[in-house]
């Protein structure tokens, strides 16, 4: 048998219960006396039982009352309880993130903003997903990650940017090389030694290539890497040298390797927060990427 009862009509009826006294309910309840009695005997008609014994002087729960009182408690208590985790989930205080970054920006960018947002909001959980700019902007499309870290999109593309940064190119070479002592290097000098250039599919590689038409340079690439770690590696066992964002440099690693600045032209891999468009954000998703801007602002 469906009982179609309301919250409200529980909440009135527990209230009584409570107090057991009409008066003192409805006045917690802040309605009118008759209004409150009608509404108890709407819940009985409705539970298809008296509730409360009652005369002038007392008011007291029948066996059908005690019967309801629990589950009507239970109820509330579920009801109230899942409307506070919403209201932590809109407040953006709660809920989960699913990331997409390119490699670099996501061991750059990402742990110290964690640490920071974990410490005034410790219930939101995260994960991640990482690869290169075109599959994070496919992650993103799909709606299997909230937001993305990586280059700016392509104008056609049914994507959101909002710049953080822009990311210098540096030259990466041995510390035994020539060039590491200089204070900048000019991009033609990767057309008189070994370019270990960057695959294709990478957010490095157009820019490397527009460096070079700028300048009019034919570089022919002695090797291509799959990832920033291998080309560290290709560079320090004396392959050649190569040209890296900033922010890549943490995957490459190695106290053998030394960076210069690259001049003549300076270039720069613009990297930003991409979401999709006409998809709203969650709170605490806003809040994060709220925060990566203010961290990157402040800088």
């Amino acid at each position: 048998m469906r009982v179609d009862i309301t919250l409200q009509q529980l909440e009135a009826f527990a209230e009584v219960a409570k107090t057991s006294n009409f008066r003192a309910a409805a006045s917690a309840l802040h309605v009118s006396q008759p209004a409150l009695s009608r509404t108890i005997r709407i819940v009985e008609d409705l539970a298809g039982a008296r509730l409360f014994d009652r005369d002038t002087r007392h008011v007291e729960l029948t066996p059908a009352g005690r019967e309801l009182l629990p589950i009507a408690l239970r109820i509330l208590e579920n009801f109230n309880s899942s409307f506070s985790e919403l209201s932590q989930f809109l407040e953006g205080r709660s809920g989960h993130l699913t990331i997409a970054a390119l490699p670099s920006t996501g061991v750059a960018l990402l742990p110290n903003a964690i640490a920071e947002f974990r410490r005034s909001h410790p219930q939101v959980a995260f994960s991640f997903v990482e690869g290169p700019a075109e599959l994070v902007r496919s992650t993103v499309d799909e709606g299997k990650a909230d937001f993305g870290i990586s280059v700016r999109p392509g104008p056609q593309e049914p994507m959101l940017y909002r710049h953080l940064i822009d990311d210098p190119f540096m030259l990466l070479c041995r510390r035994d090389d020539p060039l590491a002592s200089r204070a900048s290097v000019a991009w033609s000098v990767f057309a008189t030694r070994p370019f270990i250039a960057s695959g294709f599919r990478s957010s490095i590689r157009p820019i490397t290539d527009a460096a070079f038409l700028q300048r009019g340079l034919q570089v022919v690439p002695a090797l291509e890497y799959p990832s920033v770690a291998a080309a560290g590696a290709l560079v320090a066992a004396g392959l050649g040298i190569t040209a890296l964002p900033r922010l890549a440099l943490q995957l490459a690693h190695n106290d053998d390797l030394v960076t210069v600045p690259l001049q003549r032209p300076v270039m720069s891999r613009p990297i930003g927060l991409v979401t999709r468009a006409g998809r709203s954000p969650s709170p605490v998703s806003r809040a994060f990427m709220d925060l990566l801007h203010s961290r990157e602002a402040a800088r």
